[in-house]
């Protein structure tokens, strides 16, 4: 029982850590909802939860695959970062939110478009390579001294804060939009979008400046 409690405060304590970490997922997840309300929101989320599991599944599992990722830790990070990039150019300059200031109710979204919203989501925490080696040296770190039973634990209970947190910003900012102007909508893209330019931008400058191959030992 004292083992199991120790889990559940180790995984706590890791869930707290992504909750309060700011990267680009916490302002897309803020932009999707007000865009596209909770629905949009959630799809995003969603492909974020997707690309977590399998990385903890990965690095858990095939430890040695996810390893030798990181020997391409420079190639995925440059991938990641021109995917911000041109995601921040994209919604600074070219996205256009279709409202009309007499109807700022949110508007309907198809399988496709929650489909799309959630492959954002996806290859957003996916092309991180900080998110990939999160996970990787938490799971080595956890597995030299935790049972398997234990391990499982510490991550189901680091994905659940990690999700119930993702579902409280969704809910928060799809309240908010009720209250917000079409102006105010539009303003809030075009700094979403200078927000992933900046991210973007500092991780290509890490990754092509900063980053040393991946050693393995």
């Amino acid at each position: 029982m004292v083992d199991v409690i120790e889990a559940m405060l180790k995984g706590l304590a890791m869930g707290l850590l992504l909750v309060i970490s700011v990267g680009p997922v916490i302002f897309t997840i803020i932009k999707q909802s007000i865009n596209n309300g909770k629905e949009g929101g959630f799809s995003f989320v969603i492909g974020v939860w997707v690309s977590d599991f399998i990385l903890i599944l990965l690095s858990n599992v095939f430890s040695e695959l996810v390893t030798h990722l990181l020997d391409f830790e420079k190639p995925i990070g440059i991938a990641g970062s021109i995917f911000l990039l041109v995601m921040g150019v994209y919604y600074l300059f070219f996205k256009k939110v279709p409202l009309h200031p007499e109807d700022i109710s949110v508007p309907p979204l198809k399988a496709s478009d929650h489909a799309h919203i959630a492959l954002q989501g996806f290859l957003l925490n996916t092309l991180n390579p900080a998110v990939m080696a999160f996970w990787l040296t938490a799971s080595t770190a956890i597995a030299i001294t935790h049972t398997i039973k234990e391990r499982i634990i510490i991550f189901a209970t680091t994905l659940l804060i990690n999700m119930s947190a993702d579902v409280a910003k969704v809910t928060l900012a799809g309240k908010l939009r009720s209250k917000l102007t079409v102006k105010n909508i539009r303003l809030i893209n075009k700094i979403a979008g200078l927000i992933l330019l900046i991210f973007g931008t500092v991780l290509l400058t890490g990754v092509l400046f900063f980053v040393k191959k991946y050693v393995r030992t």
